[in-house]
């Protein structure tokens, strides 16, 4: 993957846009980052994942995804190495990412495909 797909799968999201947040692209819903692009570096991009997910996530592919060093990691906040993780993988994670910040309302009415 790279960072043009990591943002196209973004997009594709019901009402995402594209935004910026400490000189980072970053993805919203409705006012709500679930992902950034470019942090710490250009090889990886962060998620917002429910903790859950997260854990299950870096045990099951430890060299894709990894926990933010900080109290964001603990919240689950989790790296994704862009040239390790598949296109679906990454959409399944995102959708996550996606649906633990949009409003409950609008992931009733237009759920991501």
């Amino acid at each position: 993957m790279t960072a043009e797909d990591f943002r196209e799968i973004a997009l594709s999201l019901p009402e995402a846009v594209e935004a910026s947040h400490m000189a980072h692209p970053d993805f919203r819903v409705r006012g709500k980052i679930f992902a950034t692009l470019g942090y710490p570096d250009d090889q990886r991009g962060v998620i917002l994942l429910p903790v859950d997910e997260q854990a299950r996530l870096t045990r099951a592919q430890p060299i894709v995804f990894s926990a933010v060093t900080n109290a964001w990691g603990r919240r689950g906040a989790t790296q994704v190495l862009l040239e390790s993780v598949d296109a679906e993988t990454l959409r399944q994670a995102m959708t996550a990412a996606w649906r633990r910040v949009a409003p409950k309302r609008l992931a009733r009415e237009r759920p991501p495909e």
